[in-house]
Formats: structure tokens, sequence, C-alpha cells
């Protein structure tokens, strides 16, 4: 049997499905079966908590002007005299608190991989054989770029792209989309291409959230007191330049709390994962546990970060473990962190409406 690898390695007209069109003449290049590929993307993770695995990482990651918007001129030499010496040992130490060791590699990884297998699973019962689904990250391993060519040297002439996040921002959705056309410009027969939006309202994303926040709250040994809703934070200038994420986040603690039916008392939007010396959007996380704590006398509070479709080193060693020692060290004393949607049913449930609402057109359920 042939190795799948190697065969998507191989030139488009060499696969093993590949055929003449009927009534193409005999000399006619060979075509593999037309399909429809579903790429998801994620945000990306080193290959490893080494010194040389976490800068490569890094630099990729702040180079982008799209995270980093800073002129060339003036940001590079900051990033690659100064902050790359230094910030990969801070950083490999933190993920290498969270590392899944077992398969050596992040846990953004291998969340990423069983949410694509599952939902890989869920397009295959809806459309059997004529959908390719697969995964990529717009940094590092694997890119954006090996798997467009790869499912284009499966037969795929259609793409859907879709960025696995809830909310749109141009240093998440914006450069995943990027990375995506960049690839498609390298490819001599260019596929039609979809990207999917920021899903932040669906109704069965609101539903699996709220389920989770039940879920955790019925598990709790003493009910919180307060819902921390965690966003990842942007500069405050960013919002004012028209990123409608700040919008996009605070309508979804407002969907989560009337599907909870709950008080505005009981549910508070927060912005975490400041970097640099800008204002960033308020309330910081790490701030507001502590106050929560210390003026509001907040003993028992639970955490949720709705902005991410995976635990990643921004929730599990962020907010788990920095955050919640923020929250311990100013006087509270019970702390939930109640996990991202990952893997869970109704996520992917989710995940693959939103996808068949987006190829519709191009196939359709019957």
């Amino acid at each position: 049997m042939q190795d799948p690898q190697k065969a998507a390695d191989l030139p488009y007209t060499q696969l093993p499905t590949a055929k003449c069109p009927a009534h193409a003449p005999a000399d006619h290049p060979k075509i593999p079966p037309a399909k429809v590929g579903i790429l998801v993307a994620n945000l990306g993770t080193p290959d490893g908590t080494d010194y040389w695995s976490m800068r490569r990482y890094l630099n990729e990651f702040l180079s982008d002007q799209r995270v980093i918007d800073y002129p060339k001129w003036k940001w590079q030499p900051l990033l690659q005299l100064i902050i790359l010496t230094k910030r990969p040992f801070s950083s490999g130490k933190a993920y290498k608190s969270i590392w899944n060791e077992e398969k050596n590699e992040s846990p953004l990884m291998t969340i990423t991989r069983d949410q694509t297998a599952k939902i890989k699973a869920e397009m295959a019962k809806v459309y059997g054989d004529n959908v390719e689904v697969d995964f990529c990250m717009r940094y590092g391993n694997p890119s954006t770029k090996s798997k467009v060519r790869e499912m284009i040297n499966k037969g795929c002439q259609k793409i859907l792209f879709f960025p696995l996040y809830p909310h749109y921002a141009g240093a998440t959705s914006a450069t995943a989309n990027d990375e995506f056309f960049r690839a498609l410009m390298d490819e001599k027969w260019q596929p039609p291409a979809r990207t999917v939006p920021a899903y932040f309202e669906h109704p069965m994303y609101i539903e699996a959230l709220a389920a989770s926040v039940e879920r955790a709250y019925a598990a709790a040994e003493k009910k919180p007191e307060l819902l921390v809703v965690s966003y990842h934070g942007m500069p405050e200038r960013y919002l004012t330049d028209g990123d409608p994420y700040h919008c996009q986040c605070q309508k979804t603690t407002r969907l989560l709390k009337e599907r909870l039916g709950w008080a505005d008392t009981d549910i508070t939007t927060t912005f975490q994962s400041v970097f640099g010396p800008e204002e960033w959007l308020k309330p910081y996380t790490v701030k507001e546990v502590a106050r929560l704590a210390e003026e509001e006398g907040k003993k028992n509070i639970a955490v949720i970060a709705p902005a991410f479709s995976a635990d990643c080193i921004e929730t599990l060693e962020e907010i788990n473990e920095e955050i919640r020692e923020s929250f311990e060290e100013a006087g509270g004393e019970d702390f939930t962190y109640i996990p991202c949607l990952n893997d869970d049913d109704a996520h992917i449930a989710a995940l693959g409406q939103i996808i068949q609402d987006n190829l519709k057109g191009w196939l359709d359920v019957t």
C-alpha cells in the first residue's frame, strides 16, 4: 500500500487516483477526482521548548505586522537584538510547564489534531469522499503553504479556509487569511477559495459555551460568585482604527449571559495577554481578578476564555497559573478554570454546521 504522505507529495498528475478525463485525447494529463478541501487553521506552536525552537517560532510570530504593526526599521532591531535573546528562555519555561510529553508537542497541536479528526468524521457522514479535511498553523508547523499544496495535490479544486477564531481580529483571523492567500499565489492551478467569517454569535457556539459553564458550575464544590469571561487583549488603538474584535467579545458575553439566564452581576468581561508599553483593552484580567478579591471580597470565581477554540499557552499557563496566582495572592480562595471547548462534541457539531453553511453552493446537502 502506498504511503498517503508520499502520495500527497506526488505531482498533481501522478496521484494514484488520477485518470485521463472522459473523451479527452490519450495524451491528456491525468486529473484526480475533484474534491472540496476544508482547511482549518489555528495560531501555531513551537516545535519544542528549547531555545532555538522557541526563537524560530517567536521570530515568525512577532515579525508579523498584523501582530506588531510598528515600522520594521524601529521594531526589528529591538526584536532581534533584545527580545529574541531573552524571551525564548521564559517562553520555553512556560511551554514546558504544559507540554504534552507523551506526544512531544504542545497541547494546542494535540487538541487541533483531535478537533480535525472529529470534524473529518462528521464531514464524511455528510459529504462522503467529496471533501478533504486537514489543519494548518499560521506560525510554525504544519505550515499553511504546505497544507494548501497538499490539498491541491489530492485533487481539491475548491478550498474552504476556516480560521478557528470565534471573533475577528486583524492579528488572528486576518493574518491567517493573509497566509492562506499567499499560499494560493504560488499555485499554477489556483483553486477557487472561500474563508469562514467570525462565528462569535452563532447559536450553536453560544449553546456549547453555556453548556460548558453549566457543567463546570454543577461540578464545583462551591458555586462561583462570578464568571470572569477573559478574552485575549489587543492595543486600544486597534479598536479606534476599526477592528471589530472588542465589540464582538462584548456581544459574546451578553449572549452567554442571556442564554444562562443570569443577571449582569453574575458575569464580567476582561482582557488578558498584555504585551508592550501601549494601553490595551481593559480591564486586564490579571489585575481585575486581584481587585475582585481585594475590593469586592469575591473569594470564589470561575474563568472562561471564549476567544480560544483550543486550550493553549494563554489558557493553560497564563490563566490557570499566572492569573490564578494573582487571584489567590489577593485573598481569593476558590478559582475554577473552565476549559476551552476543544474537541467537545457540542463544539464539533457547531463547527460542522458552520462549515456546512459556508459550503452551500459548492456542496449542498440533499
